[in-house]
């Protein structure tokens, strides 16, 4: 219910991290090209678990209104 709208944002927000991540250790090797490519897939995943965060808040609101 709910509460699986919050662990898939976290798993998200976990993949958009390490695509940060990834594009960090590119960058650091002079390896641009990966680095853009992995700050590319770092940013859909952050606005995949921004919107999938935002769902699970809209849910959670919805079933504490109904208790």
């Amino acid at each position: 219910m709910a509460q699986d709208s919050h662990i898939r944002a976290a798993e998200l927000h976990d993949l958009a991290a390490h695509a940060h991540r990834a594009a960090a250790a590119g960058h650091g090797k002079q390896d641009h090209q990966t680095g853009h490519e992995h700050s590319e897939q770092a940013l859909e995943h952050a606005n995949r678990a921004l919107e999938s965060s935002r769902a699970a808040q809209r849910k959670s609101a919805k079933f504490a209104g109904k208790q």
